[in-house]
């Protein structure tokens, strides 16, 4: 299937998952990401959650990383030119709600992408090959050519990888992995 009948389709099977559904798949999510080896991590880029999309609960993962006293970071968006600039999340920044209902720090430091270590990456379906169909802006792609070669992308999603997606083009990142419920 191609990325723009795939966005439609896991958008819909998202919007049709219930509130027990999403908090089993969650636990699930957050029991593996609690496995993973921090050991040479410091800076984790995390998304902030678009409740409305019913994209996976970020918080208990904010939260796990500062208690394990990992720096966390977070995006702001320019829709004129598709990009983000990323900036520290601590324990005081604000975050609002921008024009297009993203959640967005505003009182926050600015840090370049080549400092992370981890990413973890919205996304509506990945394949196999752990290429992922999102939103359709090409926001990530942009953003995770520029990270350090070291750096690890994780996707989070709801639902296990298709086998393959038919339109996958030269400027498009796979993934290191993809964590869904198992």
């Amino acid at each position: 299937m191609k990325k723009q009948e795939l966005r439609k389709k896991y958008k819909q099977k998202r919007e049709a998952l219930t509130e027990s559904e999403i908090v089993r798949f969650q636990e699930n999510i957050y029991q593996q990401i609690y496995e993973l080896d921090l050991s040479n991590v410091v800076n984790v880029h995390l998304f902030l959650s678009l409740k409305k999309f019913k994209e996976i609960d970020t918080q208990p993962i904010i939260n796990y990383f500062r208690a394990n006293g990992k720096r966390i970071v977070v995006s702001k968006s320019n829709f004129k030119n598709n990009t983000l600039t990323h900036c520290y999340l601590e324990e005081n920044t604000i975050v609002q709600l921008n024009k297009y209902g993203i959640p967005e720090p505003v009182n926050a430091t600015k840090v370049s992408e080549k400092e992370f270590d981890l990413i973890f990456v919205p996304l509506l379906i990945s394949d196999q090959k752990n290429y992922r169909v999102g939103y359709g802006k090409g926001f990530y792609d942009r953003f995770l050519s520029n990270c350090k070669k070291e750096a690890k992308f994780i996707g989070l999603n709801f639902f296990a990888p298709i086998k393959k997606i038919e339109d996958i083009n030269p400027f498009d990142i796979s993934l290191h992995q993809v964590i869904y419920p198992k």
